[in-house]
């Protein structure tokens, strides 16, 4: 019998619904801070470490193995359902349903950003496809952040030792690193850039 906690959370809070209205504003006056950083590899810089030696757990069990993934972009997305650009949910799954299969996106779901992430994996798997009707891939709940705890994604993303340029880790839920078709990073962009603007589509064509 499940109790109330583990019960998945599905609907928009009046919060989460609130913050998604502010999203535009939110993403605006965010663009001129830090959430507005955009950085690109200097000169096509090639990974130390081969990002398709990794493995990752899905939120729904389900291992991804990096090295199905070669010749396609791979868009990695750290997340999270009560932030003020969980609105990008629905942008990220209208680039899904624009790129298909050239364009691998996978969302991170975590909660290390003022604890706007503390729902189970199937209560956000659940809050994603309700109200956001996501079909891209979304990884276990874990760490991104520089710790001890980070994941082995966010590891290879924010080492330069590994990726060969960037030590650059996520400023806020929904930073966004795109690889390229031979598994190089090419760039970060900041939660206030959005994944339609034309800077962030010129960057994944």
């Amino acid at each position: 019998m499940k109790t109330p906690e583990s019960k998945p959370e599905k609907k928009q809070t009046f919060r989460q619904k609130l913050l998604r209205s502010m999203y535009p504003l939110i993403r605006k006056l965010g663009k001129k801070g830090k959430n507005g950083t955009v950085l690109a590899n200097p000169g096509s810089i090639a990974p130390r470490v081969s990002v398709y030696s990794l493995k990752i757990s899905l939120n729904n069990g389900k291992i991804l193995d990096f090295s199905t993934l070669q010749g396609k972009k791979i868009l990695i997305v750290n997340t999270a359902s009560d932030c003020g650009y969980t609105g990008q949910y629905a942008e990220l799954q209208s680039l899904h349903e624009q790129f298909g299969n050239e364009l691998a996106i996978i969302a991170f779901p975590a909660n290390d950003f003022a604890g706007q992430e503390e729902g189970s994996d199937q209560e956000i798997a659940a809050f994603c496809q309700l109200n956001y009707g996501v079909t891209f891939a979304v990884a276990a709940k874990g760490v991104v952040i520089h710790s001890h705890l980070q994941q082995p994604v966010f590891m290879w993303l924010t080492d330069k030792n590994k990726n060969g340029w960037n030590d650059h880790a996520p400023d806020w839920n929904f930073g966004k690193y795109i690889i390229d078709e031979t598994g190089a990073l090419k760039h970060y962009f900041g939660p206030s850039v959005s994944p339609l603007d034309k800077e962030f589509i010129s960057a994944i064509r």
